[in-house]
């Protein structure tokens, strides 16, 4: 590390051609030693590195050592995410996928005995669909090779771009010469097939990058903030600065964390804690960015902005949580990064040994092509992935959106469940426990109240009131008291619903309800459990999987959930102290499942070894989790983690099929005793049993 005398700054760059954990090492490492730079730091997720620099180095300069380390950088200004590359991906794949079905029908009628004219008349038009699709379709691999090669490295793509290009320069040399064989559908579909697994890799690192930007657009965009003479100015929220002062209406999101200096109101903390009910705030309480004020304006002085507010943070914890859960490699891709070598090398060898033996270039050639073809990795390359497909698509059916095929695999894997209460174990929709105690008479008024608030409680109270057949009565002069709630005057008597005047632990979630010359009636809510919650959770203790709860909530509102469910609870987290608790888990040797719907819960869900969110979890919840569930039952978790167990033995079927088919085929395709054709077909066959054995999966657990 290179010793800065002035304060280093931090620049961002977008390094697309982050493909392994060697670039990791290799980018690094190799920047470190770079006079002027303090330290560098690769989030493989985001594709991106951090550099603490001095400022007297430009950027052109640290463009230019990236670029000296073989990789293309482009600086990241401010909070822009660094460039997405699923698209081109897709693109490549989808005229791949084309191209390798029309060759497919081609190569067929060659293989149905077309000869002589006709023969090569079919292999030139595949050579005409082929080559512009290898030349187009291979540019991932191709730019990656020739950037390693030119820098004196080398990486995966190097073995995989020099046989799709020999098996393609062999085959346009055989149609050419009116060969027997051509094997451009062996080289098209191993683009494809390659390709396909990179855009699984690709849509995965971009969701993690849409998690961490959902949660940063929670907060306000901008305020109106108050001058020293008294005036207001609306200023972006990039702008603000410790010291301000910004006035926030009711309605509105916070754009920064601060202190409360005038005005009471209840605000929504669920970003933060989880808790469901709107808590009631004052002069000198503090406030953060992206939480919501519901009753009345407040000005409140800003403490912290920018990247230094709590959701920044959220947005920070998010970001490692997925950096450290991106090391997790896929079976295949861990098999293919040995597999393809050894493929090529082998190919050489054969090549050498036909040579030396006198067999002749033309002949060696073909032998070498055919221990490529029968080697290619379809069959390797659909052992996960068809697996993966079949079962996302019985989970869906199921109630489970599974977002990312790695996901299956690590939920397999969880034996220790994590669950949130609020939105999660309940349904997440305060209902009043008991309209009886009011008169019927006074229920007409109670829905006039309600109806004019937008707070959560009178919504819900307004929901209850009108399924029971109530019509709103006439109550005049309604208005809303900053704290207190609304208030008017029904048949000239004042009405009022809203906060009660005393109010215990165990009354957070109760309005009262007010007529002049009565006593008030306090009215109750609960959130409701799901329906199968003690159930589901007595399955996932069957598979293995204890669980407990860790709840941003108050302890009085979790106790009871915790006692109806057996479950022992930790209460009032913050977004980090959850994430502490999955660290603790984890670092006993516990694969801990995250199971959690708030924003709160962000970091968590990114943190555990899977994490499953329920439809009706915010933005930020269900991207951030690997699996979705639909519905208010919470029997597609169970559901979910026996699939992905029955997944995991298929994906080693799958497996054990395609190294038993290679350790048959392979030798005898170094004997020379296997065609060019054979080879083709006995690929495409060994891809066939795999597909047949995944399709198991269609069948759901009961």
């Amino acid at each position: 590390m290179t010793a800065i005398a002035e304060s280093p700054v931090r620049t961002l760059f977008a390094v697309p051609g982050l493909r392994c954990a060697g670039c990791i090492s290799k980018l690094e490492g190799g920047l470190t030693p770079v006079p002027g730079i303090a330290s560098a730091r690769v989030n493989f997720t985001a594709k991106q590195v951090a550099i603490d620099h001095a400022p007297a180095l430009q950027l052109p300069d640290l463009q230019a050592a990236i670029s000296k380390l073989g990789f293309e950088a482009q600086p990241i200004q401010g909070n822009a995410p660094a460039p997405l590359e699923s698209r081109s991906l897709l693109k490549a794949t989808a005229v791949a996928g084309f191209a390798s079905m029309n060759v497919m029908l081609l190569s067929v009628s060659v293989w149905s005995g077309a000869e002589g004219a006709t023969r090569d008349l079919f292999h030139l038009l595949s050579a005409m669909i082929a080559i512009p699709t290898i030349a187009y379709s291979g540019r991932p691999f191709f730019k990656s090779a020739w950037a390693a090669l030119r820098h004196g490295r080398t990486n995966m793509d190097v073995p995989i771009s020099i046989g799709v290009l020999l098996v393609t320069a062999l085959s346009l040399f055989e149609t050419l010469i009116s060969g027997p064989h051509a094997y451009f559908d062996g080289a098209v579909m191993l683009l494809f097939f390659l390709l396909v697994g990179r855009v699984l890799d690709s849509v995965m690192r971009d969701r993690a990058r849409d998690g961490v930007q959902a949660l940063l657009k929670q907060t306000a965009p901008g305020t109106l903030t108050l001058r020293p003479n008294g005036t207001t100015e609306w200023r972006a929220a990039d702008t603000l600065a410790p010291g301000m002062r910004m006035i926030v209406a009711a309605g509105e999101r916070l754009a920064a964390d601060g202190t409360i200096e005038a005005g009471a109101s209840s605000l929504d903390f669920s970003l933060l804690t989880g808790e469901s009910a709107p808590q009631p705030i004052g002069q000198g309480g503090q406030v953060h960015a992206g939480t919501l004020n519901l009753d009345a304006p407040l000005t409140v002085r800003i403490t912290a902005a920018g990247p230094d507010t709590a959701i920044a943070d959220i947005a920070r914890l998010m970001e490692q949580a997925g950096q450290a859960k991106s090391r997790y490699v896929r079976i295949a891709d861990r098999a293919a990064r040995l597999y393809a070598p050894a493929v090529h090398t082998l190919a050489l060898l054969s090549f050498a040994g036909w040579m030396l033996a006198g067999a002749g270039w033309h002949h060696s050639l073909l032998i070498a092509a055919a221990v490529l073809i029968i080697t290619c990795p379809c069959a390797l390359g659909l052992a996960v992935p068809a697996a993966q497909i079949v079962a996302a698509g019985t989970l869906m059916r199921s109630g489970v959106l599974i977002k990312d095929g790695s996901a299956l695999e690590r939920l397999a894997e969880v034996d220790r469940a994590l669950l949130d209460k609020t939105g999660t174990l309940t349904l997440g929709r305060p209902v009043p426990i008991d309209l009886g105690g009011i008169n019927p008479a006074l229920k007409p008024v109670v829905l006039a109240l309600a109806q004019a608030s937008r707070h959560p409680l009178s919504v819900a109270l307004r929901t209850a009131l009108e399924r029971e057949g109530v019509a709103a009565a006439c109550v005049e002069q309604l208005h809303e008291q900053p704290g207190f709630g609304m208030r008017g005057r029904y048949l000239s008597a004042p009405v009022s619903l809203g906060r009660p005047e005393m109010t215990s632990g165990s009354d957070r979630m109760a309005v009262a309800f007010t007529i002049e010359g009565s006593k008030p009636v306090l009215l109750h809510f609960e959130d409701l459990l799901r329906p199968d919650a003690a159930e589901a959770v007595a399955r996932l203790a069957a598979l293995g999987i204890p669980a407990s709860i860790a709840s941003g909530d108050h302890g009085d509102s979790v106790a009871p959930v915790a006692r109806a469910l057996g479950l022992t609870a930790q209460t009032g987290m913050r977004p980090e102290d959850k994430l502490a608790a999955i660290d603790r888990l984890a670092a006993k040797g516990a694969k801990v499942l995250m199971i959690g719907d708030g924003l709160n819960d962000g970091p968590a869900l990114a943190a555990g070894h899977a994490s499953i969110a329920p439809a009706s979890a915010s933005d930020v919840g269900q991207t951030a989790a690997d699996a979705v569930f639909m519905g208010d039952s919470l029997a597609p978790v169970t559901t979910a983690v026996r699939v992905a167990r029955r997944t995991t033995r298929i994906v080693q079927q799958n497996f054990a099929i395609a190294i038993g088919y290679n350790v048959v085929a392979v030798p005898l395709a170094l004997l020379g005793l296997v065609t060019p054709l054979v080879a083709a077909l006995a690929m495409s066959g060994s891809s066939i049993i795999i597909v047949g054995n995944a399709l198991r999966l269609r069948r759901a657990p009961r």
